[in-house]
């Protein structure tokens, strides 16, 4: 039996040790076109994936105070997996066409309840099918399976965590977002423009190379390192717009040996919903 895929797995691997049990999961996505990641799935698909939508399965309700993406109930979320065969010894992998953007935020959610056996497809789609390998555009059968929640919430901090924690060197906040959108500037998404006061930007599509893979382990260790200066990555705050680029900054760690940082779910939307907040503009 192959060891546990855990943070990334590459397109030759999952063809080749991939067994009818491993369950794969279609994340792809998109924020202006929320249908778009159904349609392309039916258009065709890696054969045996299962489709998951960002907004309907891998997030909850949105009230106008937590975020545009808040967690979804984990019971649920659990419920879903078991439903489509994902059993708590099952290898999961899950990819997008987007850089690991979406797929990311199904790895942090698997762990979170409990299930490390996950990782995601490095280069996605197009990776899969540069190299040849087929789609398909048949929906696979699914067989449930019983999916034991063992909830892990050390791995995320809520927004008075983070308040509470503004300045201290026991938070090293980091803002996944692009810089223009750190700084203030092209805000499209949130009503308010800006950052919370203190984060470090570290644009996720930093971690990806120009061949839209993650970026070598040694070199994402290396960069990472930078921005940790020497310090613990348990002390990380990652965040983002609403608790999604902000799992591919995790996964990037992960990837480096660098566990132990933590996830801000409700992100700068969630942030941004209360004006008493402080709010920095610019590029510190």
């Amino acid at each position: 039996m192959p060891v546990p895929f855990t943070s990334l797995i590459n397109v030759n691997d999952l063809a080749q040790l991939a067994t009818p049990e491993w369950r794969v999961f279609d994340c792809r996505f998109s924020l202006a076109a929320p249908l778009f990641g159904r349609q392309a799935y039916a258009a065709g698909h890696l054969p045996g994936a299962f489709f998951l939508d960002l907004e309907e399965d891998l997030s909850g309700p949105v009230t106008g105070r937590n975020g545009r993406h808040p967690l979804p109930a984990p019971g649920l979320l659990a419920d879903k997996l078991g439903s489509l065969g994902v059993g708590d010894q099952t290898q999961v992998v899950a990819y997008d066409d987007a850089g690991g953007m979406f797929a990311a935020r199904l790895w942090w959610l698997l762990r979170w309840l409990g299930h490390s056996q996950v990782a995601v497809l490095n280069g996605g789609l197009q990776a899969w099918v540069s190299s040849s390998h087929p789609l398909s555009a048949e929906t696979p059968e699914a067989h449930a399976a019983a999916f034991t929640l063992k909830l892990q919430n050390g791995m995320k901090v809520d927004a008075d965590y983070v308040q509470h924690h503004l300045g201290s060197p026991e938070m090293l906040l980091i803002d996944a977002r692009s810089p223009d959108r750190y700084r203030g500037e092209n805000e499209t998404l949130d009503p308010v423009g800006g950052h919370i006061p203190g984060a470090i930007n570290r644009f996720f599509k930093d971690n990806l190379g120009p061949d839209g893979c993650f970026k070598q382990a040694s070199e994402l260790q290396e960069e990472y390192g930078q921005i940790l200066k020497g310090g613990d990555a348990h002390t990380a705050v990652l965040q983002c717009g609403s608790g999604v680029t902000a799992c591919h900054n995790l996964l990037a760690m992960e990837a480096a040996g660098l566990d132990g940082a933590r996830l801000y779910a409700g992100s700068w939307s969630e942030w941004c919903a209360d004006p008493a907040r402080p709010v920095a503009t610019g590029p510190d």
